[in-house]
């Protein structure tokens, strides 16, 4: 073996990189949120019908929002945003459309934004007459960049720009909206490019308008509408806000990450423990772009660390297909959670380690006279038990060219109730990674079990007619009627010190050197009339040619069913 040179030093690109500069972070150099766990669930907003829906190609039909409201309704969320009425006449039809047809469940708030005109907000302010809970979200642009090139402001001209916008929100809201129980978002613009403390400064002159106290929160969302830097930065950002935002007691701070880095379930979640109260996202992180953070995959998240998300999503199948149908968008098969793959192996150290781990939960279940499903769960390659989300353990193992024995034993015992020996799985990993190569792609589990009757159980050129067996002072006696290769019936008799034994012995009549190694067998199902399955490892041949193969035999008889076995590896013998 030679010597091993060092590594090849990676090589510079020929890409643009001086074009762009690192975010810039916030200082803080006391930060505690390190050091801070989530332990309840935040408040939830689904943006759905909202961000989600305007990032559409084709944005949804009515009956299509429809049908997203009421499935964020069931799965227990308490704040929607339902549309941009000021912009869209359709959005201000459904909104019209949901409260008129008392589509709105008195616990669940339904959310609106406006931009800070009072065009808008007056037009904002008439979708929502009659509703019994509303929420009015406001937002200007605070971020430097969209100061100085899209709005041409300073700094005092944007924090006028929020309280004005404010005024005019309980201006029109006081003339319109007396009897509904109204509530004030505001969010500036995007929080995480503009200066935080220059944020601090704007969301506290709106808060002097607004005047929150004990009855009048004021929600203050924090947007991350373009994702710029790692998660904990967002963190810092929430940190200082938290810190420094006056009256905090009554503000609700939200967090609206995109994901356009990849890393808006970290921020979101970081910022939760940076001290924020409430997360805006959509199912599966639909919105602009890269999308919103994801909403189904942050309450999962909770969910395997022991705290309760307060939504529901004990069918994740049903959540999905019907997101699916409304936003003509499928959702990727490695989706956390959701994905058709997500609680599959392949490959085969990775299903040896899940089926063990799955025997494991029973055997702690059994002794402590309990189900698996009323036991912590703790299984290899599995943060979630898939029962609980509506999925089965059927698809968790599946089977190619890279799988091993222990994916092909949990699909046997799964599928046809065969609890395979360990040499025997070792022998039959063979025979289907063979298959896979040959065929390409997936094997199937109905396949798999085809594969094995083929290989163990299919009629061959030796097989039994009759047997029967007797025993005297521990010595046993069989005789039986076998069809050897030559296609006789051949009447042969052994003895030995058990069943077994004694028809090796007999066979030695019909020219068959076979020799036993190992057994085991077990009943396929209960009850009087069930079928015993018997595994028969064979040494079968003289001199130096010879095979150990196994066989496998299956009969109402566990006798019958052991001398099928023995027949069976010389029948393997035979097609070798």
């Amino acid at each position: 073996m030679t010597r091993r040179q060092p590594i090849p030093v990676q090589q510079p690109t020929t890409m643009p990189v001086h074009r762009y500069r690192a975010f810039e972070p916030v200082v803080v150099p006391d930060r505690t949120w390190p050091d801070q766990r989530i332990t309840k669930a935040p408040r939830w907003l689904s943006t759905d019908l909202r961000d989600g829906n305007q990032a559409l190609i084709d944005p949804m039909t009515p009956s299509r929002k429809m049908r997203m409201f009421e499935l964020l309704v069931s799965l227990g969320y308490k704040e929607i945003e339902v549309g941009f009425p000021s912009a869209s006449q359709t959005d201000f039809d459904f909104v019209r459309q949901l409260i008129e047809g008392g589509h709105v469940p008195e616990d669940v708030t339904i959310s609106v934004l406006t931009q800070a005109r009072e065009d808008l907000i007056s037009r904002t302010v008439e979708s929502l007459v009659g509703a019994h809970r509303a929420t009015i979200h406001m937002y200007n642009a605070t971020a430097e960049l969209f100061r100085r090139v899209v709005f041409n402001i300073d700094e005092a001209q944007c924090i006028a720009m929020a309280t004005r916008g404010t005024e005019l929100v309980m201006k029109y809201a006081e003339q319109h909206l007396g009897d509904v129980e109204f509530g004030y978002q505001y969010s500036p613009e995007i929080f995480t490019q503009t200066p935080t403390d220059f944020a601090v400064e704007v969301c506290n002159a709106v808060a002097e308008v607004w005047q929150p106290g004990p009855e009048r929160e004021l929600i203050l969302n924090l947007p991350a509408t373009v994702e710029r830097s790692t998660p904990n930065t967002y963190a810092d950002q929430i940190e200082y806000f938290c810190r420094h935002v006056r009256n905090r007691d009554h503000i609700a701070v939200s967090l609206h990450p995109h994901n356009d880095r990849g890393t808006a379930v970290a921020a979101a979640e970081l910022g939760q423990m940076a001290g924020a109260d409430r997360v805006e996202g959509c199912l599966f992180g639909h919105g602009e772009r890269t999308g919103n953070v994801d909403l189904v995959t942050l309450a999962l998240n909770l969910y395997t660390q022991g705290v309760d998300p307060q939504l529901d999503f004990h069918d994740i199948d049903h959540v999905r297909r019907t997101v699916e149908y409304c936003t003509g968008l499928p959702v990727h098969p490695r989706h956390p959670y959701a994905g058709d793959l997500v609680y599959t192996a392949f490959s085969g150290s990775h299903q040896d380690a899940i089926k063990k781990g799955l025997e494991h939960l029973e055997k702690q279940a059994a002794a402590a006279g309990r189900q698996v499903s009323e036991i912590e769960w703790e299984a290899p390659y599995l943060p979630i038990d898939p029962h609980d989300v509506g999925r089965t353990y059927e698809a968790v193992i599946r089977v190619n060219s890279q799988s091993g024995k222990g994916g092909m034993a949990y699909l046997m015992k799964t599928e046809a109730r065969m609890d395979l020996p360990r040499r025997l799985q070792m022998e039959f990993s063979r025979v289907v990674q063979a298959h896979a190569d040959s065929a390409g792609g997936e094997v199937s589990p109905k396949r798999i079990v085809e594969i094995f009757t083929t290989e163990y159980l299919a009629e061959g050129v030796w097989s039994l007619t009759h047997a029967g067996s007797s025993s005297t002072n521990g010595q046993f006696h069989v005789r039986a009627v076998v069809n050897d290769p030559s296609g006789r019936d051949l009447e042969i008799e052994g003895e030995g010190n058990g069943p077994l034994s004694a028809f090796v012995d007999a066979l030695r009549e019909a020219g068959a050197a076979v020799r036993v190694l190992d057994y085991s067998e077990h009943a396929l199902e209960a009850g009087g009339d069930a079928q015993a399955v018997a595994y028969v490892e064979c040494e079968v041949g003289d001199g130096d040619d010879v095979q150990v193969l196994w066989g496998v035999g299956v009969d109402p008889a566990i006798t019958s069913a052991s001398m099928k076995a023995i027949l069976s590896a010389l029948n393997r013998a035979e097609r070798a």
